[in-house]
């Protein structure tokens, strides 16, 4: 599909009402390979590689802002010609998908969003995201960055075995398949960009969380998540009333693909026993 100019590649699943999984930083549709299956008798699952990332173009001068993102991930839903959808967002994806709910609720978009899911959102929260994707934005840190990149192997192998709480539980082929957009240029860059507004990003999504606790929302963590902290939870299910929090014990930062059976359990008994937003 064209969003904004440039081509988004993304896979679709099932039948049913609309569900959208968003991924996070430096991950792309490969992330729901054990969720779309197990959701496609459930609804019709969309999964995009948002632009600069997975499969997707990387044009020149793209807003890495979450609120451009969230703009454009709304804009693909329109495209598909979806009035009433659930939305899925993990990390960064994650707090993309919290502006995308502030916006449709405020009643802008024409788009119904019936239910939320954040797995490990970002949050303004996790002290740990605050102080380290500000340092990869800086000077040194893109220097750092770029530097490790340049060994991608060195340096996707070690952070894949941080974000599992037991590293045992990687599947085979996960490395090969998050490596595999390196082949299209402008994935490192793309990261760096976002990183670069990280703080106000934060500040901006602090301020529209008061927006959105109407939406049912199920949030989800790993006890033993390193990237954005389990005991920032708390604090975030504040603004969502209408919630539930689901933590797995000795999971990291990716449940879908650490416990892949139990998420699945969760995420469905929510989306089929949850009453939608009226």
């Amino acid at each position: 599909m064209e969003v904004a100019g440039a081509r988004m590649r993304y896979l679709r699943a099932g039948s049913g009402p609309a569900l959208i999984l968003l991924h996070g930083l430096l991950g792309y549709s490969f992330s729901w390979r054990f969720t779309m299956p197990a959701l496609a008798p459930f609804a019709t699952v969309y999964a995009p590689d948002m632009l600069g990332a997975g499969f997707s173009d990387r044009p020149a001068g793209l807003d890495c802002t979450m609120h451009a993102t969230a703009s454009r991930l709304l804009q693909f839903v329109t495209q598909l010609g979806i009035s009433s959808f659930d939305l899925l967002g993990t990390s960064h994806g994650g707090a993309v998908a919290t502006m995308a709910a502030a916006e449709c609720l405020a009643g802008v978009t024409g788009l119904q969003l019936q239910r939320l899911i954040l797995v490990a959102p970002v949050n303004p929260y996790s002290a740990h995201g605050k102080r380290l994707a500000p340092f990869f934005g800086g000077p040194a840190g893109s220097a750092l960055f770029r530097l490790l990149f340049a060994r991608t192997s060195l340096f996707y192998r070690p952070l894949l075995r941080r974000l599992y709480g037991d590293p045992k539980k990687i599947p085979p082929g996960t490395l090969e398949g998050y490596m595999a957009p390196l082949a299209i240029p402008g994935l490192f860059q793309h990261g760096l960009n976002i990183a670069r507004t990280w703080t106000a990003d934060l500040r901006e999504l602090e301020a529209t969380l008061p927006k959105v606790g109407s939406v049912p929302t199920l949030l989800i963590w790993g006890s033993d998540d390193v990237a954005v902290y389990a005991s920032s939870a708390a604090s975030l299910a504040k603004h969502f009333p209408n919630s539930r929090l689901v933590v797995f014990p000795g999971v990291g930062h990716l449940p879908y693909e650490e416990c892949p059976q139990e998420f699945n359990r969760v995420l469905i008994e929510f989306l089929t026993e949850t009453p939608a937003a009226s």
